[in-house]
């Protein structure tokens, strides 16, 4: 919701709600129907609302699943798609990513899809709102380590953040070294 605030600032904004078929999914379409889409501060915003399309497959977990549909469906649209991935995103990720083998950063677009956020910690986009008095809605899931990236962000980024206080700089750095990004 900060990025939506942020860009309502100076530019036409449509928001995009990719709904995963599950409660959490359920409760944020309705936050968004009720709190925003409705809202004053809102008007003349557009809220499109993407569905699961197809079967998950018996080898995909199913944050693969639910990435891959979400992407599909922002791939379907003609015109730039911004999401909120942010430094942690990148630090999780990276870490993820680093146990298999190889290290790798978020990159900065995938085709229509751009995440300039990147450099931001996910901590400014809460004070952001908070600020602002901008509304939002935590994902419960978030908090579900049995999906691989919650177990990496609740458990496993607190321990490398001991070994490494410094792992956001190191990140950010990356993410800045890398042009291709």
């Amino acid at each position: 919701m900060a990025v939506v605030d942020l860009l309502m600032k100076n530019h036409k904004v449509n928001m995009l709600f990719f709904n995963h078929d599950t409660e959490t999914s359920r409760s944020a379409i309705s936050f968004l129907e009720e709190k925003y889409y409705a809202s004053i501060s809102f008007a003349g915003t557009k809220l499109e609302v993407g569905s699961i399309r197809g079967k998950k497959e018996r080898s995909e977990s199913w944050e693969e699943y639910w990435r891959n549909q979400r992407y599909s469906w922002f791939h379907s649209f003609d015109v730039p798609v911004i999401t909120a991935h942010h430094l942690d995103d990148c630090v999780e990720t990276w870490i993820w990513s680093s146990m298999h083998g190889e290290g790798k950063i978020i990159p900065y677009s995938n085709k229509n899809v751009i995440r300039p956020f990147r450099l931001n910690r996910k901590s400014e986009f809460t004070n952001w709102c908070r600020n602002k008095n901008v509304s939002w809605i935590e994902d419960s899931s978030n908090s579900d380590t049995k999906y691989m990236r919650n177990f990496i962000r609740q458990e496993i980024v607190p321990k490398a953040m001991i070994v490494n206080p410094g792992l956001h700089k190191v990140i950010r750095k990356k993410i800045l070294a890398d042009t291709s990004l």
